[in-house]
C-alpha cells in the first residue's frame, strides 16, 4: 500500500511539474548578414530546442549551428568551417527570464514582453535585452522576436577579402509556438 501511495505522489508530482513547462523542438531561427547590391546572406533552422517555465517566466533555447540551411551550399560550408567554426560551437544557447510574465494574462492578441538574458555563441557570452511578442494559438503558445546581433560581440571573423559582403549586424528572427 505505501509503494502504491508514493507511486500515486510521484505521478501527480511528474503531471503537476510537467504543467509548468512548455517545450518544443520545432521553434525556427532566421538570420540575414545582407549588404545592398552583393548576394544575400541568409539561412534558417527549423530545429531549435525551446523550454518555457510558465511559472517563472524562464526561456531557454538550444540551436545546433549546422543545422542552419543556406540556399547555396558552399555558403553552408563556409558559415560551418569559417565563420562559426561548428566543429569547435556546435550549440548556441540562450538563457532568459521573460519580464512582466504571467501565464494567465497571455491572450489570443499579441502582447509585447522584454526577454532578458545571456546568449552563448561561437564561445561567447553576452547578455542582451530583446523584444518579443507573445499570444495564444490554436496548438499552443506563439513567441516571436526580431533583433540584431554583432559579429565583433562574439569574436566571428569575416575574412578580409569579403568583409564589404558581408554585415557585422546580423537580423536574427525567432519564432516558436510551444
Amino acid at each position: 500500500m505505501k509503494i502504491l501511495l508514493l507511486l500515486l505522489s510521484l505521478l501527480t508530482a511528474y503531471i503537476i511539474n510537467a504543467q509548468e513547462k512548455l517545450a518544443t523542438t520545432n521553434s525556427e531561427v532566421l538570420f540575414e548578414a545582407s549588404v545592398p547590391l552583393f548576394e544575400p546572406i541568409k539561412a534558417g533552422n527549423k530545429n531549435v530546442h525551446c523550454v518555457l517555465n510558465t511559472k517563472k517566466g524562464t526561456i531557454l533555447f538550444t540551436v545546433d549551428i549546422e543545422n542552419f540551411s543556406f540556399e547555396r551550399s558552399l555558403m553552408q560550408e563556409h558559415f560551418n568551417k569559417i565563420y562559426m567554426e561548428s566543429s569547435k560551437y556546435p550549440k548556441a544557447t540562450f538563457k532568459g527570464l521573460i519580464e512582466k510574465f504571467d501565464l494567465k494574462n497571455i491572450a489570443s492578441e499579441a502582447t509585447e514582453y522584454y526577454i532578458n538574458g545571456k546568449i552563448n555563441l561561437h564561445g561567447q557570452s553576452k547578455n542582451i535585452r530583446v523584444p518579443a511578442t507573445i499570444k495564444k494559438v490554436a496548438n499552443g503558445m506563439e513567441i516571436i522576436s526580431n533583433f540584431n546581433l554583432n559579429t565583433d560581440d562574439y569574436k566571428i571573423e569575416i575574412p578580409y577579402i569579403i568583409r564589404n559582403k558581408v554585415s557585422k549586424s546580423v537580423k536574427v528572427s525567432v519564432k516558436s509556438v510551444l
